[in-house]
């Protein structure tokens, strides 16, 4: 939701509506939905897909086999959502940004993660927070959004926590019998509904440019641990939980990405978002977002 009237008196503003033209690089979950809102705001949308598409809209963009898309003209917004290669590098930075820095553009977005400031011990991070990343992809991914902030473009880094909605919630894993509780003392996750990441990027494109963060935490309200967050899916399901294992017990039989997720314990202000910019978080909660996807989930076309 957005209130840009207070600000506006700063400078111009240009809503990414009809008339704009926007290229979302890396069309997964999390571009798609900004695609289409930005459809139906009005504007003209291209995304980037590794695999070739048969809709125009979409442009192929697959640096291993070397397929490097001729961009549109014109563009006026980017959004960023590629992590770093196998090797910690950014196709999209290496490949595209010496013709994006050519377009006459008004903001470009870039996806970066709340992994940038590392172990907190459960303590609050905000923008001014260190940025001490443990885990190798935070170190790569942070390595990259300072090349990106340090490149010619109107750019924004977006720094995000675990990225849930429909089809992305534990509902499947309940219902299959594969979800896990686990409880390890003291831990807790953040994270955000997409659509709230969606909400806050459109929420920054309506601002005036001197009035957009570099760096922006998109969290929601409660930070809390996974075991909360699971018990609430298992009650929306009326399903039975599974029986619960400690960390220390559970950590034997995790692979090394599952074990990855467990190495950081921080707490992510989201108080220059929705307090200073004013954007109101349309999940503040795990609660209302799960509820919200398990509609959608259920009410999906067979």
């Amino acid at each position: 939701m957005s209130d840009t009237g207070v600000l506006t008196s700063l400078g111009a503003v240009n809503p990414l509506g009809p008339g704009e033209r926007l290229l979302v690089v890396g069309g997964g979950y999390t571009g798609q939905r900004f695609a289409a809102a930005a459809r139906a705001r009005g504007a003209q949308v291209w995304l980037t897909s590794r695999s070739a598409q048969e809709e125009p809209h979409w442009l192929r963009f697959n640096a291993g086999e070397g397929a490097i898309p001729e961009l549109p003209e014109a563009l006026s917004h980017v959004l960023i959502t590629l992590p770093p290669n196998g090797d910690g590098e950014d196709d999209a930075y290496n490949l595209l940004r010496a013709s994006l820095e050519q377009q006459p553009l008004d903001w470009v977005g870039y996806l970066s993660t709340t992994g940038v400031y590392g172990d907190t011990q459960g303590q609050w991070a905000d923008e001014g927070s260190p940025t001490q990343p443990g885990l190798r992809r935070s170190q790569s991914r942070l390595q990259c959004e300072q090349r990106w902030l340090a490149s010619a473009l109107p750019l924004q880094s977006f720094r995000l926590p675990a990225i849930y909605g429909p089809g992305r919630c534990p509902f499947q894993q309940l219902e299959q019998g594969t979800a896990r509780l686990i409880h390890k003392p003291k831990q807790v996750f953040c994270r955000i509904h997409v659509d709230d990441i969606v909400g806050a990027l459109l929420h920054c494109c309506d601002l005036p440019a001197e009035a957009r963060p570099t760096v922006l935490n998109v969290s929601d309200d409660l930070p809390c641990p996974s075991s909360e967050t699971l018990g609430y899916a298992a009650h929306l399901l009326g399903c039975k939980l599974p029986a619960v294992r400690t960390f220390q017990d559970a950590q034997a039989a995790m692979s090394p990405m599952a074990l990855s997720f467990w190495a950081d314990n921080r707490r992510v202000s989201n108080a220059l978002l929705c307090q200073k910019l004013g954007y109101r978080l349309r999940y503040p909660t795990y609660r209302e977002g799960f509820a919200a996807s398990w509609d959608e989930e259920r009410n999906r076309p067979k």
